[in-house]
């Protein structure tokens, strides 16, 4: 069903995009956008350097995978610490330390939260999520995710720190479609029906 009010994967998305950036620019202040540009992919993937996913389900089901370069998670982790007050001595030297995957893991979870909270004001439905899991990757080792959909759609978006280092959003979910429903409008013979029983219904004092 093709309308302009039939809502998908797009959708989900974008809200999905809005929260990813709404959520790391008031964690660490940090200026974070994404590519007005979205790819159609067969398939998520986890990829170096450190890999987050967390499974979804209940008014649908899906994956949300995001990939953070280096780079990019530093810079993240880094402002994310300082925004709290952490002195920058005391911060984590390289992307594999524990610290960093904390911090990450903890940014996913609010990510997910708000996503959640999106989703259901957006399109009336809701949806529950497992614990977001965080992998170190090295530049040779790529994982699948099973998501265990029927019928899945895969997207991924390209977002970028303040200081321009690359990361990944993917999200991959049931081909399923979202239409409002409508109250049926009563028809011209309904009306003049329903207008005299009324007047029937007033003659016999009722």
């Amino acid at each position: 069903m093709t309308t302009s009010q039939t809502q998908g994967i797009e959708e989900v998305l974008l809200n999905l995009c809005d929260s990813v950036s709404f959520v790391l620019n008031e964690a660490t202040k940090d200026r974070v956008h994404y590519s007005a540009m979205v790819q159609c992919i067969q398939k998520t993937s986890l990829r170096p350097d450190i890999g987050c996913f967390v499974l979804f389900d209940g008014g649908f089901s899906g994956l949300v995978v995001i990939n953070f370069s280096a780079d990019a998670a530093m810079e993240l982790y880094s402002n994310y610490l300082l925004q709290m007050g952490i002195a920058q001595n005391e911060l984590a030297q390289t992307h594999t330390a524990n610290d960093v995957s904390d911090v990450m893991g903890e940014l996913m979870n609010q990510i997910v939260g708000d996503v959640t909270r999106r989703i259901q004001n957006d399109l009336q439905t809701c949806i529950t999520q497992s614990q977001p899991k965080m992998l170190v990757l090295n530049k040779q080792v790529v994982l699948q995710v099973d998501s265990n959909l029927d019928d899945p759609q895969a997207r991924r978006v390209s977002f970028y720190t303040g200081n321009h280092h690359v990361f990944y959003v993917e999200l991959a979910m049931d081909n399923v479609a979202f239409v409002p429903l409508k109250k049926r409008k009563k028809t011209k013979e309904a009306k003049e029906k329903n207008d005299e029983n009324e007047a029937l219904l007033k003659s016999l004092g009722m």
